[in-house]
């Protein structure tokens, strides 16, 4: 019988909590010094643009499998692996000398991420559970991992104006640092396995090729276009292997992703809400932030506090989150708000070019910031709940695929967009025009969420939410004796 006193719940949610926050803030941090890592490493334009595109490419791309390694060969184990990996990948890429060398460490960092992440989700999953204690840990999860984003435009902006851009790689350190020090006061090694699986080698191919062909061919479409031959065949390529991966997870045994899981449609519903979600999410962070720099001509530092409204935004979101989804369900505050989000990036798309913090930013951030909020900490839940213990990884990885694909394929799709409505004019009025048309189709986007919520969520409470029993032996949390 296994048995792991030394399980302690608290300790398990810090150390997920500050693991997602790392892996949150370094894809937003970056993105701020790019014109100073051009300056000193000598990038070309369209080598720049792969500091972020390997990261997103090998993040993505690996999230389903490093899910399923969660499962198979130990959630903490791939916790403290994969945060080892992006941190020494961190340091890498502060000391790099050359533009292949930031790449080559960016890629590290994707790769290690896409093994931290789910890994930390699972492990909260295992710890807390089924009932409002998960919700709470699930909500400041969510909380954390939305900050992390926010405050890494904070934190990139002040530490490429006085610190220098090397600093936006080695801030990673000292939390890596952190949650890898909370690891044994509490987080528990994890039961064996009760039959060994092998990893699903055919799957694994077909997935990580084909999440991240589809990855590659809608992240460059900013230098070849949405009409390149060479963009729909990549999509092409992608898709099939998609397709195959379907075919080979229908038939295998071990299935990397078990068809069958997306039956449920709290799982399907949240994970396609969370795609929509993180769509309009990434969209405003990246829009907001260049309307603040190139038509209100605010500096990076200055840029960086001022989104330090959306992230007291989230946090109270999330909490007025946790306490509506434990006391009703999910759809009571998804879709509120899915709406409240919507309706702040819809006002975030009446700014001018001759608008100003106090009048033009303050007030759609605020509004925004609490819908966003209000869909984080529930969607995590409802993608959750009804998950075993052996494929609590498997839903993580599914999880964190779809929220990271949908920033991606979001965020392209609407940089198109307004690229589109801007044309070839640079002035601060036509960036403008083309930057609102985005913020009005990411409120678009917020819309069908929260259609999602209302026609594919079911109306009643999820099994996370409701009165437990005492646990079985299947049920109970990591380390918990039976």
């Amino acid at each position: 019988m296994y048995r792991n006193s030394g399980t302690r719940p608290g300790v398990v949610l810090a150390a997920a909590a500050v693991a997602q926050f790392v892996v949150a803030l370094d894809m937003s941090v970056v993105n701020v010094g790019l014109p100073a890592i051009r300056s000193a490493l000598g990038f070309t334009p369209l080598g720049l643009s792969w500091v972020v595109h390997v990261y997103a490419l090998a993040f993505g791309g690996a999230l389903l499998l490093g899910g399923r390694a969660c499962d198979l060969y130990g959630r903490r184990r791939m916790f403290v692996a994969g945060l080892a990996v992006f941190g020494l990948c961190s340091l890498a890429g502060g000391l790099a000398q050359t533009p292949w060398q930031l790449i080559a460490a960016r890629a590290g960092q994707g790769l290690g991420a896409a093994a931290a992440a789910p890994a930390a989700l699972a492990m909260l999953t295992t710890a807390f559970p089924e009932g409002p204690r998960r919700v709470r840990a699930l909500g400041v999860w969510s909380a954390v991992n939305a900050a992390g984003g926010a405050l890494g435009v904070l934190a990139g902006g002040v530490l490429t104006e006085y610190a220098g851009w090397r600093w936006v790689m080695l801030v990673n350190l000292p939390v890596v640092a952190l949650a890898l020090a909370l690891v044994p006061a509490g987080v528990p090694t994890g039961r064996p396995p009760v039959r060994r699986e092998r990893l699903d080698v055919p799957g694994a191919v077909l997935a990580t090729g084909g999440v991240g062909l589809l990855v590659l061919g809608v992240v460059r479409t900013d230098a070849l276009g949405w009409g390149s031959p060479v963009t729909w065949a990549t999509l092409a390529v992608a898709v099939a292997l998609l397709a195959g991966f379907a075919r080979t997870e229908a038939r295998s045994s071990a299935p990397l992703l078990r068809p069958g899981l997306l039956l449920s449609r709290w799982i399907a519903g949240a994970n396609i809400l969370v795609f929509l979600a993180a769509a309009g999410q990434f969209a405003a962070f990246y829009f907001v932030s260049l309307y603040m720099q190139q038509v209100l001509g605010m500096g990076a530092a200055a840029t960086g506090v001022a989104f330090l409204p959306f992230s007291v935004g989230l946090v109270a979101g999330t909490v007025v989150a946790i306490r509506i989804t434990a006391a009703h369900s999910p759809r009571a505050s998804l879709v509120p708000g899915a709406l409240l989000a919507a309706a702040g990036l819809a006002w975030f798309s009446r700014t001018g070019p001759d608008g100003g913090f106090l009048t033009d930013v303050l007030g759609p951030s605020l509004v925004t910031s609490v819908g966003a909020g209000l869909v984080l900490a529930p969607v995590a839940a409802a993608a959750t709940t009804g998950v075993t213990r052996d494929e609590a990884g498997m839903a993580s990885g599914l999880l964190n695929s779809s929220r990271q694909l949908g920033g991606c394929v979001g965020l392209a799709v609407l940089a198109t967009v307004a690229a589109h409505r801007t044309g070839a004019d640079t002035a601060p009025a036509a960036l403008n025009e083309g930057y609102a048309l985005a913020l009005a189709v990411s409120a678009g986007l917020f819309v069908l969420a929260a259609a999602v919520a209302v026609w594919v969520l079911p109306r009643g409470r999820t099994a996370a939410l409701r009165p437990r029993s005492p646990a079985s032996a299947d049920d109970r949390p990591e380390g918990v004796p039976s």
